[in-house]
């Protein structure tokens, strides 16, 4: 049984993908997650220049879900090409690079210094605020502002795949999606944290992060993230590679991201819940699945659902 996975020319031994700001600093880090089964690296967001986040207490966690406003911090360009190019040294899985910034020209500008690196692909996050927009909307909000990002990423992307990490709190993601396709993007990750979402100390009666809010990841996020993924499959006709991603504990909750339209699987949280040996975990689970199946290769299930709605109907 194979859980080999060839996307865009990239060769990863099995699906899983460690998600972006988890573990994502270092590259001692990435090659401990490698050593502990991980198909592959995401990197933390990488700013144009350092980039400062929110005072503590950023993270808070219970059994069902995590909420985070760390605030995309980030030592800038320098750091990144320390620890990229210490990684390429001797790199055990492929490394995708993840990048943010707070416009159009600077995406551009950010992915341009990014590609002499030579991730294998780069991941655009546009879930940040769009200071060039009026009301300070993020870019995954609006298919315009997808749309632009996308362009001036592949505009200096080269030949390294490009994949869009798109947001669920849009009201048709699979519109969001189409444009990006249209504008060039290879592939997606979908999706980033929900919310945003409170928690509130009881006693001080005040909110427990210093941001007050925070994106939600975790458990609780799963049936929203494999709805999504779903939604951007069929919109883009799935024939576009998504790395699925939002609440994955499982090896059984993976094959439910492959069978929505994933070709990968982005882990993050559940690292905090099972450990760093997670991917080592979710990977002999679904081969323990598929072996009882009868799946001879993952690449057989993704989109699977959608194949099975066309063929029960009349």
């Amino acid at each position: 049984m194979s859980l080999s996975q060839t996307v865009r020319g990239v060769t990863f031994q099995n699906p899983t993908v460690l998600a972006s700001g988890i573990w994502g600093i270092t590259a001692s880090s990435w090659r401990r997650v490698a050593a502990n089964g991980a198909g592959g690296i995401t990197t933390k967001s990488l700013w144009l220049a350092e980039h400062k986040g929110h005072p503590n207490p950023t993270i808070i966690s219970t059994p069902h879900w995590t909420l985070n406003a760390v605030g995309v911090p980030d030592a800038g360009l320098e750091k990144a090409r320390e620890e990229i190019g210490d990684y390429n040294k001797k790199k055990p899985v492929p490394l995708i690079a993840n990048i943010i910034a707070n416009t159009v020209d600077n995406y551009g500008k950010t992915a341009a210094e990014i590609v002499q690196l030579q991730p294998d692909f780069l991941e655009v996050n546009i879930s940040c605020p769009n200071v060039e927009d009026e009301f300070g909307k993020p870019f995954a909000c609006s298919v315009r502002d997808a749309s632009a990002v996308t362009k001036a990423v592949k505009a200096v992307s080269g030949k390294i795949p490009v994949f869009i990490k798109l947001s669920p709190n849009v009201d048709d993601i699979g519109s969001i999606a189409s444009a990006c396709a249209e504008a060039g993007a290879d592939g997606f990750t979908v999706i980033n944290t929900v919310g945003p979402g409170m928690a509130i100390d009881l006693r001080s009666r005040l909110p427990i992060l210093a941001n007050k809010v925070g994106g939600m990841s975790g458990p609780a996020i799963k049936p929203i993230a494999v709805r999504c993924i779903a939604d951007v499959y069929r919109a883009t006709g799935g024939k576009f590679p998504i790395i699925g991603t939002g609440g994955i504990m499982t090896g059984e909750d993976a094959i439910e991201f492959l069978l929505a339209g994933a070709t990968l699987i982005g882990i993050g949280t559940a690292i905090g819940y099972r450990g760093a040996e997670v991917f080592r975990m979710v990977c002999e689970e679904m081969t323990a699945w598929c072996e009882a199946e009868g799946v001879k290769s993952v690449t057989e299930l993704t989109g699977g659902m959608h194949r099975a709605l066309s063929s029960s109907r009349p």
